[in-house]
This record gives structure tokens, C-alpha cells and sequence, in this order.
């Protein structure tokens, strides 16, 4: 009697369990700091190819994060090899989120959006949420790089880059170590769901199709919808007469934002650039002078067709329109115009 007993409670305990644990993956809830990539992985979506490899041996995240900040393949405060002599991955990328609405492209709204988070505003995209794209180096960037460079990083992050690391910061390529380091920081600073601004309508469906399993395909395309897979790059050339410019009349205000938090990020202090900046007022005479000439000062040529000057390595990386807008680029010349009275 005593086994039959035992028999049922254990028979019992094995179908509260088994109910328990149909509950619990039954009941898949999004919390705001859950990554995107976990949410499309619970949709059905296959793993990107760029998840991280463990057969890498001595990889670190905190290697990576080195890596990009301060550009030494090292534990940070340890000292390491330079991966470039010339920029850090931040000389031209940020980390944290740039856009106020991540499947827009608005060089104004990114500007206004870095006055009030306090943040550089940069002709590469933000590394913040790369690994959650598909695609790299978009748009007219075949013309900046010979096109059997790009082909292979447009699709590929490892790729992209080690691309960004030999020809954007004149550098060396990454060992294997180095480069799971960097990936590995990068899944670190992945797109979160809060970052999607999804209504509650929406997020409810999306717990729904994932808990019955219906409709996962439109629902992952949902969540796509709110956020760019890649970051389109048009470039353009300068103005056909520098002194019209492109006929917009400029706002001065709207200027000193460009050149605080664009002009700056580089030239400052010769951060970046032996070319320094500052708030003087004979360098604002002078920017204001040559922004209308055919020289290599000329903001107009240098944002259009960037810059090296005698073969060397350092050089001014020019801003696609996603980037650096017409618009822009004439409130920084009133800005110019009306800082140097």
C-alpha cells in the first residue's frame, strides 16, 4: 500500500512539474533591458553569423571595449600593442544610441539628440546596435573603397571590420583574439527593446506570438520595422559656386552646434588633426575665409571629399548626407560669419 502510494505522489509530483514548466515557457514576457537579438531568437529567427566564436581562445569583452575606446588590445590599464598609430574606433563612431527614433535617419534630429545626451556628432554610425544590423558600409561607400574591399564587409561584420580598422583607422588588422574581443564588447552594447519604442499594443502581441506561436515571421518583421538594418551613406560633391554655397540661408545657433560637437570632436586640442580649432576669433575669420575659396580649408571640399594632405596617413573623412546635411553644413558657415564680427 505504502508503494502504491509513494507511486502516485511521485506520478503526481512528475505532472505538477511538467505543468509548471509548460507555464513557465508559456509565459515569456519582455522586460525593457532584454536585447533585441533574444526577442528574435524566441520569434523563430536564425542566429546572425557574427555570434561570438568560442573556439577563440583569450578573447575578451573587456578587451574588446579597450580596443575601441582607446585602441590597445589590452585589459584597460594595462599596457598592450596600438591597434592604429592614428584614430580609435570613437575618432569617428560613438557607442552609445545617437537617433531619437531608430529607423529614421535625420542628421538634425541626431544633432539636436547629441546637444542633449552630450555626444559627439560623427560621420560614422554609432557602433551602439551594430551587431543587430545585417549590413555595413551601404550606399556610396563603393566609392570611397575599392569595391572588392566592400563587398565582403557589407555583409559580414567580422569584415566590416577589420575594413574599419585598416582603411578608416589606417591600422593594422586585428588578430583573431582581438577580433572576438571587439565582437564581444559590441553584443555588450546590442539595441535593448526599450530602444524600440513599442507601444504596449504591440509588445503584447509580440509576447502572444512567442508564448502560441503564431505569426512569429510578421511579428520579428514588427520588431525590425523599428530599428535600421543598415545605415545608408549618399555622398555628394561640393557646390558648384562656393560662394552661393547651396542657396539655404543658414542658422548661426544651428551652426555652433556642428562645429561644437562635430568640428571639435577631431580638431580640438589636435585631438585627431594637427589642424586645431577653438572658439578664437581669428580662427573663426579664417574658416570663414576659406569656406568659400578652392583650398584644402574649404569646409565645403574637406566635408565633401575629405582630406589627406601629402600621402599621409591621417587624413579628414568626408560626411555622407545621412550625416552631415546641406542644410548643416550652411548654419555652420553663418555660425563662421557671425563669430568672426
Amino acid at each position: 500500500m505504502k508503494n502504491i502510494s509513494f507511486v502516485i505522489f511521485l506520478i503526481t509530483c512528475t505532472i505538477f512539474l511538467a505543468a509548471t514548466t509548460f507555464i513557465d515557457k508559456n509565459n515569456f514576457e519582455i522586460d525593457e533591458n532584454m536585447p533585441v537579438a533574444e526577442v528574435l531568437e524566441q520569434l523563430g529567427q536564425p542566429a546572425p553569423g557574427h555570434t561570438l566564436n568560442a573556439a577563440v581562445s583569450g578573447a575578451s569583452a573587456s578587451i574588446g571595449k579597450n580596443i575601441v575606446l582607446n585602441g590597445i588590445s589590452a585589459e584597460s590599464g594595462q599596457r598592450g600593442r596600438r591597434q592604429s598609430k592614428h584614430f580609435v574606433c570613437t575618432s569617428c563612431h560613438n557607442v552609445e544610441k545617437e537617433d531619437p527614433d531608430l529607423s529614421i535617419h535625420d542628421p538634425q534630429a541626431r544633432l539636436e539628440y547629441a546637444q542633449q545626451n552630450d555626444l559627439p556628432f560623427l560621420p560614422g554610425t554609432t557602433l551602439y546596435g551594430t551587431v543587430n544590423r545585417t549590413s555595413w558600409y551601404n550606399g556610396d561607400y563603393d566609392k570611397k573603397y575599392h569595391a572588392e574591399k566592400i563587398k565582403p564587409a557589407q555583409t559580414d561584420l567580422r569584415e566590416a571590420i577589420q575594413l574599419c580598422a585598416t582603411d578608416c583607422a589606417q591600422g593594422r588588422k586585428l588578430k583573431d583574439w582581438e577580433l572576438e574581443s571587439v565582437l564581444m564588447y559590441l553584443w555588450e552594447i546590442q539595441l535593448k527593446m526599450d530602444d524600440l519604442k513599442l507601444s504596449n499594443a504591440e509588445l503584447q502581441d509580440i509576447e502572444k506570438g512567442i508564448n502560441e506561436g503564431a505569426e512569429q515571421a510578421a511579428l520579428a518583421d514588427l520588431v525590425r520595422s523599428k530599428y535600421s538594418a543598415a545605415s545608408p551613406a549618399t555622398f555628394t560633391d561640393q557646390p558648384d559656386d562656393l560662394k552661393q554655397g547651396y542657396d539655404m540661408k543658414g542658422n548661426a545657433d544651428n551652426g555652433k552646434l556642428v562645429y561644437d560637437h562635430s568640428c571639435k570632436h577631431c580638431h580640438e586640442n589636435g585631438r585627431y588633426s594637427m589642424f586645431v580649432l577653438d572658439d578664437e576669433k581669428m580662427t573663426f575669420r579664417f574658416m570663414k575665409r576659406n569656406f568659400t575659396k578652392y583650398t584644402r580649408y574649404s569646409t565645403y571640399h574637406v566635408t565633401a571629399y575629405g582630406m589627406v594632405t601629402n600621402g599621409k596617413r591621417p587624413y579628414m573623412p568626408n560626411y555622407p548626407l545621412e550625416r552631415l546635411s546641406h542644410q548643416q553644413l550652411e548654419d555652420l558657415r553663418a555660425y563662421f560669419v557671425e563669430s568672426s564680427k
